[in-house]
């Protein structure tokens, strides 16, 4: 019984020292992200690898995920003589969360990582312990070129996916389900209003600022070696995830209510 009460402390113990290193971090990334001087040249370099290689990945994930979901939606509405409905909630469904959603997970797996083992390298390399001898701020240099670059263009990559999603929906639409073009696009301008589109965006900006945070979280404090670097890449996909998530149910819940 001792030794149960005892891991239960140990386990309380290290969930508030996890939560108050966390929002320490947090203080310090958001402190420094708008506070001069900007480092252009690591912003602009971070939204080209964050926003621009990320393409490919959002747009394929995004424009067979609209084509699943136009598919699915016509063999469960079918069986009601609804399927005229499908225009509708492929279009509602791509903007409100598959969209965010899955752009911030993509992003996620490829960025977070990237993230945390090149900043948790330079941790194990000695190079920020470096850049604080040059009188550089690593938290200026590093972490708030990466938050910015994040907060950035996942909003701009999930209005992209959501196109490339509606479209892969309208496809199947068309060729395979057989509808006709012109209704099809009426339907989906119908039901489609600006607050969908607005709640994507903010949903993806949170996805955004969550996927920069953790993956320089995790890598600021990487341990030593390359295991301590496996472990923060790892970390900081995971805890990404779980918390876009979290976001999502949050933002939803906070509009709807």
């Amino acid at each position: 019984m001792i030794d149960l009460f005892r891991s239960l402390g140990i386990g309380l113990l290290r969930l508030c020292q996890l939560t108050g290193s966390v929002a320490l971090f947090i203080a310090l990334a958001l402190r420094w992200s708008i506070t001069p001087p900007f480092y252009g040249k690591q912003i602009l370099k971070q939204i080209i690898d964050i926003g621009y290689y990320s393409l490919p990945v959002v747009g394929l994930t995004t424009l067979f995920s609209g084509m699943v979901l136009a598919l699915q939606s016509y063999t469960g509405f079918a069986r009601f003589s609804a399927e005229d409905t499908v225009a509708t909630v492929v279009v509602l469904s791509v903007t409100r969360e598959l969209g965010p959603v899955l752009a911030g997970l993509m992003v996620a797996g490829r960025i977070g990582a990237s993230i945390a083992a090149e900043i948790g390298t330079m941790r194990v390399t000695d190079q920020i312990d470096a850049l604080e001898t040059l009188s550089t701020r690593p938290m200026q240099y590093l972490v708030g070129p990466r938050i910015i670059a994040g907060t950035i263009c996942l909003p701009i990559l999930v209005l992209i996916g959501d196109i490339i999603g509606v479209f892969g929906g309208y496809l199947v639409g068309i060729y395979k389900l057989e509808f006709n073009s012109s209704i099809y696009l009426s339907r989906t301008l119908e039901f489609l209003e600006l607050n969908d589109v607005i709640l994507g965006v903010i949903k993806a900006a949170v996805f955004g600022f969550i996927i920069g945070l953790m993956g320089c979280y995790h890598g600021y404090n990487s341990g030593r070696g390359a295991e301590g670097v496996g472990k923060a890449t790892t970390n900081a996909v995971v805890s990404s995830s779980i918390l876009i998530l979290i976001a999502n149910y949050t933002v939803t819940a906070l509009f709807i209510g």
